[in-house]
């Protein structure tokens, strides 16, 4: 239905239309480059739209202000990390007061134990280790399961997110084959001596590639996301924690991005029951954090293999990580923050999020979905929901992708880039949401050439 020509013209117009807005922006970009690589302080950040990065004044709540003074609504909200908000109060109030008592110390403080506590209550999972990102928590249980077990593989999903894990980058090729994904860069080892890959909802690969008792553990999103919201088929985590039970493998359900789901996330919500647990991004309200937690079984058999004259040199762990700001904006977020009434509020405004946009879709009979899961949705270009990693990744359109998004930032939305994802933090108002529904309409009959730009 879009004219790949039109599209085309269309970007070149809100480039253009982006760079007029953005001139001190741009002068920042063009001397940043002098000293960032790029021109900016993370690699992936010279694929946002529009050619350079904008430069944020400040955040509040649900909108943040650039140094042009545009205003924009961020559904983006640091892909998760800021879910809870910018600079929520409650947690801003125990940075400040911890602040004046010291960072870091290599020293516990009582407040790690509410916050285990805490964890214990929301993921049910009795014990709780500290560190700074998900990608580390991902890492540190790896290292136990491999402990425990012995084995030297991991599983993962087709087109999975875990932050930066070595092992979890590799996909299936077209005739599904194990490959190392695209642009892996300078991997350390070819993650096909790692690691397994399947596709999400195949419980019969699942079984053939568990039977061989090589494999320590299956790393799993329980939805899977950052390749479009893929929901688990009916009973197939029931499966999944039946197979890895009688195989011996055990199972980490990272829940990084799908706390969206609720206070316990996916896992309290659905009644999972993983061996162990790990989250990061918004439990500390931006404040680096995150954690891992496991059962009591894990814990003592790593224990029956732990030298406690080597436990500081093993590869788990870190000077900085449960440091005490640490602690006190997690315990600060998860009190009184990422609460059940946040929840309740945030998941019924995304539920009129996903409404509106829906309701284009059917308006102009447009072969799209949009999918959700608790607070959290996304659009993808597609007539039918995927299963699985490899069937999303077909329909990926990147100049589309960049077009909508562009198009929305060009009129004071901020998505999440590269995919078309929108989170709702405490402060998003339904104004905000009604706003995103019209500027999506509006993009919609621009690329069907129904009205100019």
């Amino acid at each position: 239905m879009i004219n790949r020509t039109r599209l085309e013209t269309l970007l070149k117009q809100e480039e253009a239309k982006f760079h007029a807005a953005h001139p001190k922006s741009f002068a920042l970009y063009q001397r940043a480059k002098k000293s960032l690589h790029g021109g900016v302080p993370m690699l992936w950040m010279i694929r946002w739209a529009g050619s350079f990065p904008i430069f944020v004044k400040e955040a509040r709540g649900a909108h943040f202000t650039d140094v042009d003074s545009n205003d924009y609504i961020d559904f983006c909200l640091g892909d998760t990390g800021a879910m809870t908000g910018h600079a929520p109060r409650a947690t801003l109030e125990a940075i400040n007061r911890q602040i004046e008592k010291g960072i870091t110390l290599m020293l516990p403080y009582e407040d790690v134990i509410w916050v285990g506590e805490e964890l214990q209550r929301r993921f049910g999972l009795p014990l709780w280790q500290f560190a700074l990102t998900a990608t580390d928590a991902n890492r540190f249980a790896l290292r136990m399961a491999r402990l425990i077990t012995g084995r030297p593989k991991v599983l993962v999903f087709n087109y999975c997110y875990h932050g930066s894990v070595d092992e979890t980058f590799i996909t299936l090729d077209e005739e599904g084959t194990p490959a190392s994904r695209a642009n892996n860069m300078g991997p350390q080892v070819d993650p096909r001596h790692t690691t397994k890959v399947i596709e999400f909802n195949d419980i019969g690969s699942l079984e053939v590639a568990l039977s061989a008792g090589d494999v320590a553990a299956v790393l799993a999103e329980p939805v899977m996301t950052n390749i479009g919201i893929i929901h688990p088929d009916p009973g197939y985590h029931e499966a999944l924690r039946e197979i890895t039970r009688r195989t011996g493998t055990l199972l980490i359900i990272d829940e990084t991005h799908t706390i969206c789901a609720g206070p316990g996330g996916y896992t309290a919500a659905h009644g999972l029951q993983p061996d162990m647990l790990t989250i990061g991004k918004p439990i500390a309200g931006g404040v680096p954090a995150a954690v891992y937690g496991f059962t009591q079984e894990v814990a003592e058999r790593f224990s029956e293999k732990l030298a406690v004259n080597d436990a500081d040199v093993g590869g788990i762990g870190g000077t900085l990580a449960g440091n005490a700001l640490s602690i006190a904006a997690m315990k600060a977020t998860l009190e009184q923050v990422l609460t059940e009434d946040y929840y309740t509020r945030a998941i019924a405004l995304q539920e009129k999020f996903t409404a509106g946009v829906e309701g284009v879709i059917k308006e102009y009979n447009l072969p799209w979905i949009v999918k959700r899961l608790g607070n959290r949705s996304e659009y993808w270009f597609r007539p039918t929901p995927p299963k699985n990693g490899g069937q999303a990744a077909a329909a990926v359109d990147h100049e589309l992708d960049r077009y909508m998004h562009l198009f929305a930032l060009n009129r004071g939305i901020l998505m999440t880039p590269f995919h078309n994802m929108a989170l709702i933090s405490p402060q998003t108002t339904e104004a905000d949401v009604n706003h995103h529904t019209a500027v999506f309409r509006e993009a919609v009959r621009s690329l069907l050439g129904e009205q100019k730009i």
